[in-house]
């Protein structure tokens, strides 16, 4: 990085201007802090995101994925990974106040940054008070999901020794496309008849892609 002024140094542009001045491969040179022998750091960030996708491959990658990259490995790669789960943080920590969730692009909000742009399917439920305020979140299975594995009993098992009122149930779809497929139309159905049996509102399902999601509500199918 002696090439550039110092002005486009990543560190002395982040003092100067602040982080949000900063592009995506500057901020990833930042947290490596150095590159190696024949590349900068920032030479090492741009090829780590070229290799990975971009921010979203990162946050897809785990440490040997990353540690593969020139100029990186495991040491770095754990440096990386770190930064993302701080920032996945900030979004995921619940207020003192507890989040309450009255529309669909709320839910949405609240579980994308901790479920969205996986790599493996999560099916998850969000317990809900009689305000739709946030209870808890439980992961009921991870893996390849399909409607033998998710159960409207193991769902509303979690419900029920939560005293949840009303739930909102989810999962991602790692492709990053969030749109429903045959088997999700089915679990919904079956979902929202039990719930109408035992009492506790299903109050949407949500599909998480890659910074987008799928509401059954808003499909008007719940």
């Amino acid at each position: 990085m002696k090439e550039l002024s110092p002005n486009d140094r990543p560190r002395e542009k982040l003092l100067a201007h602040g982080a949000a001045a900063l592009g995506d491969n500057e901020l990833v040179a930042l947290v490596l802090g150095s590159g190696c022998r024949d590349r900068d750091a920032l030479t090492v960030a741009n090829e780590l995101l070229a290799t990975q996708g971009g921010l979203r491959g990162l946050v897809r990658s785990g440490v040997d994925d990353l540690g593969r990259a020139p100029g990186v490995g495991r040491a770095k790669a754990a440096q990386v990974l770190a930064a993302i789960e701080l920032g996945r943080r900030t979004l995921t920590r619940v207020p003192r106040d507890r989040v309450q969730l009255l529309a669909p692009h709320e839910s949405a909000a609240f579980l994308m940054p901790a479920y969205g742009g996986k790599a493996v399917e999560r099916f998850g439920v969000v317990l809900l008070d009689t305000k739709y305020r946030v209870i808890r979140t439980s992961l009921v299975a991870v893996g390849t999901l399909n409607t033998s594995v998710v159960q409207p009993r193991d769902v509303f098992r979690e419900a029920a020794v939560g005293s949840a009122a009303a739930i909102v149930v989810f999962h991602n779809h790692p492709s990053g496309d969030p749109t429903p497929s045959p088997d999700d139309v089915d679990l919904t159905r079956r979902l929202a008849a039990a719930g109408v049996l035992l009492g506790i509102d299903l109050v949407d399902h949500i599909i998480l892609g890659d910074a987008r999601y799928c509401s059954f509500k808003e499909l008007g199918r719940l």
